[in-house]
């Protein structure tokens, strides 16, 4: 061994190649606030962004039948924005996580890919998903991982 690499061989490097930005996807649900939870441990661990991301669906069958499905999902985006920056304000002091929230429309699947792509997103997490049909065709989560294209966590 050379004398470079013997003292290479003993230096630790911290955190420096880490994600540089976590998306994790919120709609309200138990399971994604505790991937929120896990997301903003990690993007402070990493000294990373933390990308917020809600996917507002589109509903045509709400919208047909003369629902206000627009109005439904801003306020769901609106009472996720108020609980993250109460939750931040919490912490602030103790811990420190720089973050973003961002709106998507479409399917959760496609908004959280279109975040991912369109926020140059280093790693995704998700929760769980807690519905019984996600068994038979495939939950966000398992797209995910099957697309391939980032890390992605998901927390129960």
């Amino acid at each position: 061994m050379t004398e470079q690499h013997e003292q290479h061989a003993h230096r630790f490097e911290r955190g420096t190649d880490g994600p540089k930005v976590i998306v994790v996807g919120v709609d309200g649900s138990d399971s994604s606030l505790r991937a929120a939870a896990y997301a903003a441990g990690l993007a402070r661990r990493q000294r990373a962004l933390l990308a917020v991301v809600y996917v507002q669906p589109v509903l045509a069958a709400g919208a047909a039948l003369g629902a206000p499905v627009t109005e439904t999902t801003d306020a769901i985006a609106e009472d996720l924005i108020t609980y993250i920056r109460e939750s931040a304000e919490r912490l602030k002091g103790i811990f420190e996580v720089r973050w973003e929230f961002h709106t998507f429309r479409g399917d959760p699947y496609n908004g959280l890919v279109k975040a991912a792509d369109e926020l140059k997103a280093d790693a995704v997490v998700v929760g769980a998903s807690e519905q019984a049909g996600h068994r038979i065709i495939g939950s966000v989560a398992v797209r995910l991982v099957k697309a391939g294209r980032w890390p992605v966590t998901v927390v129960p």
